[in-house]
């Protein structure tokens, strides 16, 4: 598979991006290399990575907490006091090897430590391999507010394994298959169509073209200006419902992609309300997102809940909420303003 070339690093692929990275890191010459994992990373997919690993270099690991709930400014300071304890300096390398949180918080960790030091992520998750760890996107939440905390700030490489999916549940791969979804509706259809048809998907195939599509994208528009923020379409909600849930105790937390899918069913909801989006491809976009996923009611005794937690989101200017919408499959339109009636009425049609 060929290497893709980000703005400032390659994206690599099985064996020849393990060969890249013992090349990366004898160039460089590292002090110390970290390697950053949860618990279930540090079982299940540091065994497949450490025979790839061709180095003296003294290696030193470091485990945190899985799940959205510890992707927090408190666990970073943990890992900070870890490297630091460990004898860190400027010279260090630190490996993410985990899924979206790993990748997020790792990235940041590294970029702030001693005003920053080089890090490659190596993602294990479907989430993580087709979005979180390409884009040079780092950070943390703030409570339960996503992303609040964060810079951009490029690894040295990303390597791809899809090996690593072995490791996940169903329920994990589902979720990153929202993103592909998202990529499919707003940039390549052909990719909605695939899973649409789920018959024999070549998940590599689908790893490495949604892959393509976000570097795409990242390249015209690195800091979020205009069109990368095509990449929020479904989040701009799901962000909010996924948050609501995981502040709620008597809830159980939805995965990443779980939310997303809610929201890209919402606001497909609210393109055809406000830009003519036909209703019959919004039906389309649910009862393909709805044979994947359980059906999670939104209840309404919670819409004001999340309607609050939508006011916190990234990219809202002067306290508007700004969706990104889409005209046709492939067609999108960014910055779109929307009543809150019309935010309900969109999810009181998820639930229909």
């Amino acid at each position: 598979m060929k290497t893709i070339q980000a703005v400032s690093y390659p994206v690599l692929f099985k064996k020849s991006g393990y060969k890249e990275l013992s090349k990366l890191i004898a160039k460089k010459n590292y002090s110390t290399i970290f390697i950053l994992v949860d618990e279930n990373t540090f079982e299940d997919c540091y065994p497949k990575f450490i025979p790839f690993l061709d180095t003296d270099k003294t290696i030193e690991v470091i485990e945190i907490e899985s799940g959205e709930i510890n992707k927090n400014l408190e666990t970073c300071i943990g890992v900070w006091n870890a490297i630091t304890e460990l004898g860190g300096d400027r010279k260090s390398l630190l490996i993410t090897l985990g899924g979206g949180v790993i990748t997020d918080l790792g990235g940041f960790v590294a970029s702030c430590f001693k005003r920053g030091i080089d890090f490659v992520n190596i993602p294990t998750t479907l989430l993580s391999m087709v979005d979180a760890s390409v884009g040079g996107k780092t950070g943390v939440d703030l409570g339960v507010l996503k992303n609040q905390i964060g810079l951009f700030a490029n690894p040295e490489m990303v390597l791809v394994d899809d090996a690593y999916l072995e490791t996940l549940s169903e329920r994990e791969i589902k979720s990153g298959t929202a993103e592909i979804i998202k990529y499919g509706l707003t940039y390549d259809i052909k990719l909605f169509n695939e899973i649409k048809k789920n018959k024999h998907l070549n998940i590599s195939d689908l790893i490495f073209r949604s892959i393509e599509i976000k570097n795409e994208v990242v390249l015209q528009d690195p800091k979020e200006k205009n069109l990368r923020k095509i990449l929020n379409f479904g989040h701009t909600l799901g962000h909010a419902i996924e948050s609501f849930y995981l502040e709620s105790e008597d809830k159980e937390n939805l995965t990443h992609g779980e939310a997303i899918a809610i929201g890209m069913v919402c606001e497909c909801y609210l393109s055809s309300k406000l830009l003519g989006f036909s209703s019959e491809k919004v039906n389309e976009v649910k009862e393909v997102i709805l044979s994947i996923y359980n059906k999670t009611i939104l209840l309404k005794e919670d819409f004001s809940s999340i309607m609050d937690l939508l006011k916190h989101d990234k990219k809202n200017v002067n306290g508007q909420v700004n969706f990104v919408l889409l005209n046709d499959f492939e067609d999108f339109k960014i910055d779109c303003k929307v009543s809150e009636q019309l935010i309900v009425e969109s999810m009181e049609f998820y639930n229909e």
